[in-house]
């Protein structure tokens, strides 16, 4: 298994990927924001394309950007990630003498390797005519063993791309090369084609056994199941363009229907909100440093998110990752949650993280983890946070998405503990006894008129309340005062030495609560929330945005 251990070097987990023994991938990125974007995807690695890095530029593949324009460009995607990018190098950007000075300039940036292909300089894209010329033999040799005698990090990786096989050359000619070039020092081939069987490839790959790592690009043989070429020991395939051409395709048709209606109006809602840029840059990075090193007021409002169960009732969709990892149009549950809490100037954000915990992995949030999540409860998952808790807090449940107003209503509540509470809880779905649900009595029945509802109380909370005593379902989040927060560590710590702590949910801790005589507000809202529970919930959440 791959290790993720973030005090790696960047290199290191190149290599580390190279040598897995698991398939792995790279995605192509060709600026800052795409790189994030692959990482928040849950990619290991990132594919710096040349093609798309010269298209980004507005030039041809053919050298036109130079390669400190590529650098600058490199620059800017390894500052903005935390995994490791493998360059596509072309040829090296000239002789042996221009591929060291490149190399020794990678490694300051951090980037984790270069791929040079044994083509001639200026280079041609592989995809452009037929028989090009390739480099000779030796000359190649002598480029790669003066990269690898240039790096200043062990683990930087030197691959070595050879054309043999799109160029026409043959199968024994790419042999051939491939063994001169690993012998020459290089960490890894990469065998390219363009045919569109994959067939070419799989030969290659049972021709030459596992003498060293395999890299291939299935660009034009894409529809070869990714399978054939795992159990063909293949080490990495890169994804070698297609957030490029994505994005030319969404922004032509953005532009187009924009120029036709010259209006915003049909494009705005499949778009990206402009708030999604902002997250995707980390302002709330610069928030985090406002508070640092300009002085401070009164402590800002922090969150905490107990996210440490699986989502057992999503079936295969949680398989690898949490259900707070669950996709929703195009964003993890998870970021969309912080996104709502940013949104509401809440920058202070601790996660509990337990099922598959280093997929959760979200920036400028803070992670503790409650390993035991299989066999204890939401009361354990809080205990982990309980240092976190010092300032007045939102605690909330990590599959809930719910409409920016009901966290304005929430934060504006007076009270030292204060419930969010559905009223509409019954018209959340047809079979209202499928779920399991927080449901509550409170001193008053919900009063839709403009003053009604002030004041409100919890009087009972539990999953078994009977029918008539129903007032509505908790929907998962809660604030907390200083003062609440101090009632609730105490009431964390007598619970824990009484016993029952592990397997306690909240609605046992909020009964606690009462028993002991503390006063829970309530605030009622009229739907506009949801939480993601199972495949249902989640066609739910795609319509709910």
């Amino acid at each position: 298994m791959l290790d993720t251990n973030p005090k790696l070097t960047k290199a290191r987990r190149l290599r580390e990927m190279l040598s897995s023994q698991s398939l792995e991938f790279l995605m192509e990125a060709h600026n800052g924001i795409s790189s994030k974007i692959v990482e928040e995807a849950g990619f290991g690695g990132i594919w710096a394309s040349g093609l798309s890095i010269s298209a980004g530029y507005g030039v041809r593949d053919s050298n036109e950007a130079s390669w400190t324009q590529v650098l600058e460009m490199l620059e800017f995607m390894s500052d903005a990630t935390s995994i490791p990018i493998l360059v596509d190098g072309d040829t090296g950007y000239g002789n042996f003498n221009n591929l060291r000075r490149a190399v020794q300039k990678l490694c300051q940036r951090q980037i984790a390797g270069i791929c040079i292909e044994d083509k001639l300089f200026p280079k041609t894209n592989s995809f452009i005519g037929e028989n090009q010329p390739l480099a000779e033999i030796e000359e190649f040799c002598g480029k790669i063993k003066a990269g690898k005698d240039s790096q200043t990090n062990d683990d930087f990786c030197l691959i070595a791309r050879v054309e043999a096989l799109i160029s026409g050359w043959g199968m024994l000619e790419a042999l051939k090369r491939a063994q001169a070039y690993y012998a020459a020092g290089a960490d890894g081939i990469l065998i390219h084609s363009k045919n569109s069987d994959g067939e070419e490839i799989l030969n290659f790959l049972k021709e030459w056994g596992d003498r060293c790592p395999v890299i291939i690009v299935p660009t034009t043989y894409y529809a070869t199941p990714t399978d054939r070429f795992r159990m063909a020991g293949t080490s990495i395939i890169i994804w070698a363009n297609h957030n490029l051409r994505a994005s030319i395709s969404a922004m032509r048709e953005v532009s187009r229907q924009i120029y036709r209606e010259q209006s915003l109006s049909g494009v705005e809602g499949m778009i990206t909100p402009v708030k999604d840029i902002f997250e995707l840059v980390e302002n709330a990075e610069l928030a985090r440093a406002e508070k640092v090193y300009l002085p401070q007021g009164e402590p800002d409002i922090q969150a905490v998110i107990l996210a440490a169960s699986r989502g057992s009732k999503l079936g295969d969709l949680t398989k690898d990752i949490p259900k707070c990892m669950i996709d929703i149009r195009g964003q993890p549950l998870l970021r969309r949650l912080a996104s709502t809490f940013n949104q509401g100037n809440i920058k202070n954000i601790t996660v509990v993280r337990g099922y598959k915990k280093e997929t959760v992995n979200l920036p400028f949030i803070e992670y503790v983890d409650n390993d035991a999540y299989e066999s204890t409860g939401e009361v354990s998952s809080l205990n982990a946070a309980i240092e976190n808790l010092k300032n007045p807090s939102i605690i909330a449940y990590g599959d809930i998405l719910f409409r920016h107003y009901i966290l304005d209503q929430l934060l504006e509540a007076e009270g030292d503990i204060v419930l969010v509470v559905d009223a509409l809880w019954r018209q959340k779905d047809s079979n209202p006894s499928s779920r399991t649900r927080d449901l509550v009595t409170c001193t008053e029945e919900f009063d839709s008129s403009y003053l009604g509802n002030e004041g409100v109380r919890l009087m009972n909370i539990a999953h078994d309340i009977p029918e008539n005593e129903i007032h509505g379902e908790w929907i998962g989040l809660a604030k907390f005062s200083d003062v609440g927060i101090q009632k609730l560590r105490e009431e964390i710590q007598k619970f824990s030495k009484s016993g029952g702590l592990e397997t306690a949910s909240m609605p046992d801790l909020f009964g606690r609560l009462l028993q002991s005589g503390s006063e829970i507000r309530v605030e009622y809202i009229a739907g506009h929330w949801l939480d993601v529970d199972n495949s249902g919930d989640l066609s739910e959440a795609q319509k709910f945005l």
